[in-house]
């Protein structure tokens, strides 16, 4: 049996599944999630980094300078899994850790010149391995498939 057809046999969610479509997609999504989070953890290891580090370093160049607690909640972690992350990035000079100037107790994250560097170096190959992992679907597969993905993202972030 393959791995893709055991793991649908295990968790019930290939075509044909009996499962109600909504336990169906939560199982699949988690799957995928998982997959998708061990393959580039795979690509990142060789540098010593996490998909949960690239994720924290992406969030923290979108969001300018947030504070700590501005970082966990976009990540939707926990204020202390995302300071182990914090970290672990200013050892590997990738995140800079300094004081609000307008509030001592709050730290705000910023991404380093090193981690600039490293990332220009990294992203075309990565890119390409994403694009690889998602080659089967067309264009307007992906689209559909990152609409109705961000309808359940919106309606999560709601509740």
């Amino acid at each position: 049996m393959s791995p893709r057809n055991k793991s649908e046999k295990l968790f019930g969610i290939g075509a044909g599944s009996e499962l109600a479509p909504s336990i169906r997609a939560f199982r699949t999504t988690l799957m995928l999630a998982q997959k998708l989070r061990n393959e580039m953890d795979e690509r990142l290891r060789t540098d010593g980094l996490t998909t949960q580090q690239a994720a924290l370093i992406t969030v923290v160049k979108a969001m300018g300078k947030p504070s700590l607690a501005e970082a966990a909640a976009a990540l939707g972690s926990t204020h202390q899994n995302v300071a182990q992350i914090v970290a672990a990035l200013q050892r590997k000079e990738l995140l800079q850790v300094e004081p609000d100037p307008t509030d001592r107790r709050r730290k705000l994250l910023s991404a380093t010149n090193h981690s600039a560097a490293y990332w220009r170096e990294r992203d075309a190959g990565d890119y390409a391995a994403v694009a690889d992992w998602f080659a089967d679907l067309s264009p307007a597969e992906l689209e559909t498939f990152c609409d109705l993905s961000d309808r359940v993202i919106a309606r999560l972030d709601r509740a």
